[in-house]
């Protein structure tokens, strides 16, 4: 179950790729038309932010699994294997909290724009719900991550990552 679920968080995460090459395409043809033609689009702002809300939460379970949210390396990577784990269980368990009231929250106003009928207000009038739906959606999909990942951890499936190095001499100090 996990293995198919991996499946489908990787193919999750290039169609995320792809939608942030989308944005780019999209906010890149709305600055030509504006200022050179002098022809602003009625879709390029709205498609892009809803290309973009998709492809963050899309990807945010394949991130997770391939360690590649963002992290603090300073202690974790000094880290023993022992207090790793630990460690590591007790982000994901926290990722994964966060993840369960994200769903709860996200779901109840999911369901008040579904009863409202909310709508966009702009001229394409989207329906709100093409949006927010992705919240319940992705974070159930990384709360899940999460519990894989934390059953990996604690069968050693899990590797730590390589310790961080030390800054090199040409590094620019602060």
């Amino acid at each position: 179950m996990a293995a198919l679920f991996d499946r489908i968080g990787d193919w999750l995460g290039v169609v995320s790729a792809w939608m942030f090459f989308a944005v780019g395409g999209m906010i890149g043809y709305e600055v030509t038309a504006r200022y050179i033609f002098v022809a602003p689009t009625i879709w390029a702002e709205e498609m892009s932010r809803f290309f973009q809300i998709w492809a963050t939460y899309l990807a945010a379970a394949t991130l997770l699994r391939h360690q590649e949210l963002i992290r603090i390396t300073f202690i974790i990577g000094r880290l023993g294997p022992r207090a790793w784990r630990a460690a590591e269980i007790f982000s994901l368990s926290v990722i994964a909290i966060f993840s369960a009231t994200a769903i709860w929250y996200g779901m109840a106003i999911l369901l008040e724009t579904l009863r409202l009928h909310r709508t966009t207000a702009t001229l394409f009038d989207i329906p709100q719900w093409t949006t927010e739906v992705a919240i319940p959606l992705c974070f159930g999909m990384l709360l899940i991550q999460c519990l894989i990942e934390i059953a990996r951890v604690k069968r050693g499936e899990r590797r730590q990552p390589p310790p961080v190095a030390p800054p090199s001499d040409g590094d620019i100090r602060a």
